[in-house]
């Protein structure tokens, strides 16, 4: 059986993904292609600093691109590479394809809101704010995986590949879904599940285990036969918004050691406290099956 859904029901999406950073991104971008409530609009490969590569904004390009050419998907969406390093303060954007299309894409006369969800820093979106503040206007959600565990805070690899961006953001008007490191660590898969379900859905299920399991030998130093996939509730909060418990609270900002500061000064934004991870796996296995199904990847 096969299901439409109106254009005009269809949620507006953006991601923007350190793609090659890990092995989880590759599941959320697979996850957000195959959404047919999605109205995509734009993927943006974003850096992931320069600790683990001098080219992190090139690797996730090539990231991107290769799991799009493994779903023959070449050409169906629009790919803007994002900035290649973090802000270096809080008042210089960094200007790059990836923040003009973010740009656009919210200053459209459209009655839909647009979601931009960001599995990686927040350089992309802090810059298009300071470049076209007037999207501070506009019905944006951001979703950001990132940031420690309520309310101390503490170091996260997203938070630290730009503390600047962050504080932009959260000191905006922009309507702001966190989902924290302690949340979306709640998101483990393991290789006898990926094994059964992800890998015989054709070329893109097979990469996507096999470039988990040898990073999983490379990377971990104790035994391991699971991983965390970690973007992916991004998509599941796009998909449905109450995928997890969640409250407002005023927005921190952060200092120089990733804690937060909670002055009470800055407008609520929705944080995260749990997330359905089975909702989400379930949808992209069941999604994977379908693709492979219907278009024999």
């Amino acid at each position: 059986m096969e299901f439409t859904i109106p254009a005009e029901k269809k949620t507006r999406v953006i991601i923007n993904t350190d793609a090659k950073n890990e092995v989880d991104d590759q599941y959320a971008i697979v996850h957000t292609v195959l959404s047919s409530s999605f109205d995509l609009h734009g993927i943006i490969p974003a850096h992931f600093g320069d600790q683990k590569s001098k080219t992190s904004l090139q690797d996730s390009y090539d990231e991107t691109m290769l799991l799009l050419n493994l779903m023959r998907l070449d050409g169906k969406f629009r790919v803007e590479n994002g900035a290649a390093a973090a802000m270096p303060d809080e008042e210089t954007p960094i200007d790059s394809p990836g923040a003009r299309l973010i740009i656009e894409e919210a200053m459209k006369d459209d009655s839909r809101p647009l979601h931009v969800a960001f599995f990686g820093p927040l350089t992309d979106m802090a810059s298009a704010l300071l470049i076209e503040p007037r999207i501070a206007e506009k019905d944006i959600k951001v979703i950001w995986i990132g940031g420690g565990e309520w309310p101390s805070g503490g170091r996260e690899y997203n938070l630290s590949n730009d503390i600047h961006s962050a504080n932009v953001i959260f000191k905006s008007n922009l309507e702001v879904w966190q989902i924290p490191r302690n949340v979306y660590r709640t998101m483990p898969v393991g290789y006898a599940e990926l094994i059964e379900k992800v890998y015989p859905q054709g070329k893109i299920g097979k990469y996507l285990v096999e470039q988990l399991i040898k990073f999983n030998n490379q990377s971990v130093s104790r035994p391991s036969e699971y991983r965390l996939l970690g973007d992916s509730p991004a998509v599941g909060v796009i998909l449905y918004a109450d995928c997890g418990k969640w409250t407002w609270k005023p927005a921190p900002v952060f200092d120089e050691n990733m804690k937060y500061v909670h002055s009470g000064k800055y407008r609520p934004i929705k944080v995260y406290e749990s997330i359905d991870s089975r909702f989400i796996l379930e949808d992209l296995f069941a999604k994977l099956a379908q693709f492979c199904r219907n278009y024999g990847n």
